[in-house]
């Protein structure tokens, strides 16, 4: 199964994500890590066409895995997954790995992204994430109109988006009632 983990920047994704992982025994792939990995300092570019870059070595790695154990959980994290392209790359991956593709989307106000943005600013991977770029992508960005799973984050509930986020994952058929499955805040 390919879990993709959407949400603009500080929208929560990369700490359900670990939480997730760690709960399932799921592969955590992060384009972040990926690029701090692959490129020195000084040629990282915060660019479309390197992010692309990043997530297609992940999307090998995803296919190497699931050749070798078709029931692993893989995580993407570290992209917005904010454009109707970014989404529809992952589908087609998903298709051509025949596994299941599941979309867990992160929210957050405004105010609570600017806040977790401050508290990061030099600690997180991406050099760039500021709160200009924030608002930039969601000015951009496309609603992901696949099957998905919206958790608001904006309480630092753990406890709660964690588990409603497993039982999306662990339920037998996809979710196509959102509603369904958000924790009871979100109702």
């Amino acid at each position: 199964m390919l879990v993709v983990m959407a949400g603009l920047p500080a929208s929560g994704k990369s700490t359900i994500a670990v939480q997730l992982s760690a709960r399932l025994g799921a592969v955590l792939l992060s384009k972040d890590k990926v690029r701090a990995t692959l490129f020195p300092s000084e040629l990282i570019e915060y660019s479309s066409s390197q992010d692309d870059f990043c997530i297609e070595i992940i999307l090998q790695a995803a296919g190497y895995i699931l050749e070798r154990n078709p029931s692993s959980i893989i995580i993407i994290d570290g992209r917005t997954f904010s454009k109707r392209s970014q989404i529809q790359r992952i589908e087609a991956a998903a298709e051509h790995f025949r596994t299941k593709l599941k979309i867990i989307e992160c929210v957050c106000t405004d105010e609570t992204a600017q806040r977790r943005i401050a508290q990061d600013k030099g600690i997180h991977l991406a050099a760039n994430r500021n709160f200009d770029l924030y608002l930039r992508l969601k000015a951009d960005s496309d609603p992901i109109e696949l099957p998905k799973l919206i958790l608001n984050t904006d309480r630092a509930d753990l406890e709660e988006n964690v588990p409603a986020a497993e039982r999306y994952l662990t339920s037998a058929n996809s979710i196509s009632n959102r509603a369904a499955c958000q924790p009871e805040s979100m109702k």
